[in-house]
């Protein structure tokens, strides 16, 4: 077994170990103990040692395309769906590229935690690989303008809503003073590690189970 194969299997069957919920929902370091958090860490570094496509973006781009499901993150934005209000609990959250048009969204689906109502939050965004300089050329870097936010209810007590589907949009929130970017660190047909420009990681696996209602854009 190589070392690629050997440290994405590890990875995959940690990672599977600690999803204690059956909901498909993403584990977050936040109640994560610290020694198997540093632990998910060294192997992620060890499996972006071996990355099959090191310039993702110029080679393998088209392995991007499609729904993703995320499997772990330490992303801010991602460990405060743990602690939603009204008795809501996140449950599968996705992100679905469009290579050629260079959009994407990202969804997490919710419901409430007695089942009275289900919906999903949408984030769109356009993305475009980053260079430092005119002379340079796109590698793993890419930046990302996000544009709006939806928030959908689709059921309430079992019965479709379409007219709440969404109930409200608004602009999604950019950094201020600064592009959000994202390095691609390991890219393969089943596998995606990322890393915010804040140092964030984000751990997803390629997903045939395309949310309901949503399109690839």
């Amino acid at each position: 077994m190589n070392n690629q194969l050997f440290f994405k299997e590890k990875l995959q069957a940690l990672l599977k170990e600690i999803q204690t919920n059956n909901d498909g929902s993403p584990v977050t370091n936040l109640k994560l103990d610290k020694i198997l958090a540093a632990e998910i860490e060294q192997l992620t570094t060890q499996l972006e040692s071996v990355n099959p496509n090191p310039n993702p973006l110029l080679h393998a781009i088209s392995l991007l395309e499609g729904a993703w499901q995320l499997q772990y993150s330490t992303a801010r934005e991602i460990r405060s769906l743990a602690s939603l209000p009204l008795g809501l609990k996140v449950g599968k959250v996705y992100q679905v590229i469009n290579v050629a048009n260079k959009l994407f969204f990202n969804l997490a689906k919710v419901k409430h935690s007695l089942g009275l109502l289900s919906g999903y939050v949408k984030v769109t965004a356009s993305f475009e690989p980053a260079t430092v300089d005119s002379s340079s050329v796109p590698d793993k870097r890419i930046n990302v303008y996000f544009d709006k936010r939806y928030l959908s209810i689709e059921k309430i007590i079992g019965i479709s809503t379409p007219q709440l589907n969404p109930f409200k949009v608004v602009p999604a929130n950019n950094p201020t003073g600064r592009i959000a970017t994202l390095d691609i660190t390991y890219l393969d047909e089943t596998l995606r590690i990322g890393r915010g420009g804040d140092g964030s990681l984000f751990i997803l696996t390629k997903s045939n189970d395309l949310p309901d209602n949503t399109t690839l854009i």
